[in-house]
């Protein structure tokens, strides 16, 4: 049955202490560490699993603004949209052993939410958390992040643009559960490898923002993800620095010293993650404005190149719909299975 948000409520109002046995975790994503054994997160796609035996568990979260999903053995139960506190319960599991799983669905550009745990019902007990055999970085834009993904309209008024944001509907959760892998995704809409979209935000582009534990937040944290060590690395960065034309003042004297700067930076940004991440196999996708670009980048940094296009657009804003990511996911695991 779908548990709607004022149930969720609801119970936050009403259930009284929390159950003592709290469930190891699988994290997928960054995360900061928080007090009281929690964690916060802000960049997308980010989730949490535990495994447990009994008939409840309840989930503790403070949303922070963005919605949040909560699965039960790959079936999603509730989504959360309510900003703040939320304890939600979930019972009448039935018998053997239970994957329980929150997803960050929306896309939060400032602030973060925080994750304070799974707790098994009485009658229950924690089973060490899912593990899967392989990993899978993705780095990108408003692309990877899945910006509107859920959207049937080109045109969204900002709010609809979050509410409709569904980064587990984007081709890096779809790949990845494809090739039964673990992922982490930082992505930031309207960034670039040296130039944002329009010119915006100068001096913070992707890379700039890429070693922020929270992608709000400046501030440095203790890493508890830090062993991350993929199988896979996706990079998806290229749209936001050719999509608009340059505007007075802005750093390039011509669209020519625009596309070298973003060559030798990307290049550069690729060489330093290769070197913490050495056994990582590069695909950089490219689109048709940049393909050549990325060509090059790719052939000076041993990565594969993966050519997007055909896309039909009917996001918000013109961006990727649901099948344009189910398409991208088929490109890149054709692209994957080809590779030695």
């Amino acid at each position: 049955m779908r548990l709607l948000l004022s149930l969720a409520a609801a119970l936050a109002l009403s259930t009284p202490a929390l159950a003592q046995t709290a469930l190891s975790l699988n994290i997928g994503g960054r995360v900061a560490p928080a007090p009281n054994g929690a964690y916060d997160f802000g960049w997308p796609g980010v989730y949490f699993e535990g495994r447990f035996t009994g008939p409840s568990v309840e989930i503790v979260v403070d949303t922070g603004g963005e919605h949040l999903a909560v699965s039960i053995d790959g079936v999603r139960k509730a989504e959360l949209t309510k900003s703040g506190q939320t304890r939600l319960k979930l019972d009448r599991l039935g018998p053997g052993e239970h994957v329980v799983r929150l997803d960050k669905l929306t896309e939060s550009q400032s602030g973060s939410s925080r994750f304070q745990g799974f707790f098994v019902g009485e009658g229950g007990k924690a089973l060490p958390a899912p593990a899967r055999p392989r990993k899978i970085e993705f780095i990108g834009d408003s692309h990877t992040v899945g910006y509107g993904s859920r959207s049937t309209s080109r045109s969204c008024t900002a709010q609809q643009i979050h509410d409709l944001t569904d980064t587990s509907l984007a081709f890096g959760p779809i790949l990845a559960r494809r090739l039964d892998a673990d992922y982490r995704i930082q992505a930031f809409s309207g960034r670039g490898v040296v130039r944002n979209y329009n010119g915006g935000a100068p001096g913070l582009p992707l890379p700039v923002l890429f070693p922020r534990l929270i992608p709000g937040q400046e501030q440095p944290r203790v890493d508890v993800s830090d062993s991350w060590s993929p199988d896979l690395l996706v990079i998806g960065l290229g749209t936001n620095d050719f999509s608009t034309p340059l505007n007075p003042g802005e750093p390039w004297k011509d669209e020519a010293a625009l596309r070298k700067d973003y060559r030798d930076r990307y290049v550069a940004f690729i060489e330093a993650l290769k070197a913490s991440r050495p056994k990582a196999k590069v695909f950089l996708m490219a689109g048709d404005s940049f393909a050549e670009d990325v060509a090059e980048v790719a052939d000076r940094t041993g990565a594969k190149a993966v050519r997007i296009t055909g896309m039909d657009l009917r996001a918000c804003d013109w961006h990727p719909s649901a099948a344009d990511q189910l398409m991208m996911a088929d490109r890149l695991e054709a692209a994957i299975k080809s590779s030695p």
